[in-house]
């Protein structure tokens, strides 16, 4: 099954509007577990692991108070996304130096690594590169706005 749209990969069961985390090891668990619930990772601590693999490489703070971090795993069994937002600031690498409040965790299968990965990401990327995408994601409630705005859909 090819994927060609966020909106394919993230429903309001994996938006979590209140994270309780005080720490990126906390908003990644979290975000896990709620991937976990629903059945699209299949094991927590190794797709944590891979996330933290992943880290290593590069910074996935990109300013604005918003991080995107990923796992590329053999723990994920549906490629998709789980979204958070905390009131609390975390300490991200980030480039601007700023608190992150707003965490895109990208869960993706070993198998969509290239591809369905990279058009994915540069969709979410395309969306957060908009000032008024960007300030909806850190102040609206309604979680179907937030999969429109992820998913390009609302200009």
């Amino acid at each position: 099954m090819e994927i060609n749209n966020v909106r394919e990969i993230i429903n309001e069961q994996l938006i979590n509007l209140n994270l309780k985390a005080s720490t990126k090891k906390e908003a990644i668990e979290e975000l896990t577990a709620d991937l976990y619930r629903e059945g699209n990772v299949i094991n927590p601590k190794k797709f944590i692991a891979d996330v933290y693999y992943r880290e290593e490489e590069g910074q996935t703070g990109l300013g604005n108070h918003i991080a995107i971090p990923h796992g590329k795993s053999d723990a994920v069994k549906i490629t998709s996304i789980a979204f958070g937002r905390t009131v609390k600031d975390l300490k991200w690498e980030s480039p601007d130096g700023e608190p992150v409040h707003v965490i895109i965790l990208f869960a993706v299968r070993n198998v969509d690594k290239t591809t369905v990965h990279l058009k994915l990401l540069s969709q979410v990327a395309m969306a957060l590169a908009d000032d008024d995408t960007l300030n909806r994601l850190l102040e609206t409630n309604d979680k179907t706005e937030i999969i429109q705005l992820l998913s390009q859909e609302m200009k």
